[in-house]
């Protein structure tokens, strides 16, 4: 319990405490997008374009609030236990999609989430087209953040490690890299189950500060965003994405009257990107240990 004489200092000055209840919300889409940002970095990372990290943020969101209105299960236990679902999912279908490259592996990841996306529609436990409201706010800010730099910071050493190097081979060209002796298909594999953690864990994060899920929130339009996230800042290293991610998150704040032409500006991001920045604002590579 908080002493007396600290909770009787410990007071929030007004002005603070009126930014963040007007910027709340947004504060926190900037650690959950960033997470978004992350999960398709790692992705990026082994030169495969999968798009089916939306469905895998809907299958962390939908799961932990079943889990939390119907289970009564504590927040602590929901949070870890919503990468179950996108996990065992990654994995159903890691193995026949990751057999496929470039755009057959996105065409393929964003049917998988389409189907999702009608499955949510038409089932009732899920809500149906109406979603779920009435989903407690247990997600708080340093909870948001905390797991972010916690993600950063693991995805940091595992850049900068011989997992990294072998990572970095495999974006080049993964057949060069596949007779260096490098497990191609495990770290595809490994690469998309940690995007999928990454994912689901930002969906359980961004249900619990909301209040509310829908079917259209993890359609492909989410899906072509969290793409122009790690296209706008870099694949170079883990913050690059991120800052990607706070750049496209903080722009419709900057623009609200254009805010119908959100998905026309992640659009062109895209173009432009592939055309004139294809290694992204944050271009450089983090150094690694030698080998």
């Amino acid at each position: 319990m908080m002493p007396a004489w600290l909770a009787s200092d410990w007071t929030i000055p007004a002005g603070l405490d009126d930014f963040l209840w007007t910027y709340g919300h947004l504060i926190n889409s900037l650690g959950i997008n960033g997470l978004l940002a992350l999960s398709m970095y790692v992705v990026l990372a082994v030169g495969q374009l999968s798009l089916g990290q939306a469905a895998f943020m809907g299958l962390g969101a939908y799961s932990s609030v079943l889990m939390t209105l119907t289970l009564k299960l504590p927040f602590y236990v929901v949070l870890p236990a919503s990468c179950l679902v996108p996990v065992l999912f990654a994995l159903a279908v890691g193995v026949p999609t990751l057999r496929l490259s470039g755009v057959y592996l996105a065409i393929a990841t964003i049917g998988l989430g389409e189907v999702l996306r009608a499955l949510y529609l038409n089932v009732d436990v899920f809500g149906g087209a109406l979603g779920i409201n009435g989903i407690p706010e247990r997600a708080q800010t340093w909870m948001i953040f905390g797991m972010l730099i916690l993600a950063l910071l693991g995805l940091w050493l595992v850049g900068r490690s011989r997992i990294g190097r072998a990572m970095e081979a495999m974006r080049e060209d993964a057949t060069a890299a596949a007779v260096m002796g490098v497990n191609v298909p495990g770290y595809q594999l490994g690469a998309l189950v940690a995007s999928a953690v990454l994912a689901g864990i930002a969906g359980c994060l961004s249900a619990h500060q909301s209040s509310f899920i829908g079917p259209n929130e993890y359609g492909f339009e989410p899906a072509v965003t969290i793409l122009s996230f790690a296209l706008l800042g870099g694949i170079g290293t883990p913050v690059a994405p991120v800052v990607g991610a706070w750049i496209l998150t903080l722009l419709p704040e900057l623009l609200r009257g254009f805010s119908d032409l959100r998905l026309v500006f992640n659009g062109l991001i895209i173009v432009v990107a592939v055309l004139f920045l294809p290694h992204g604002l944050l271009g450089w590579r983090m150094r690694r240990r030698a080998a």
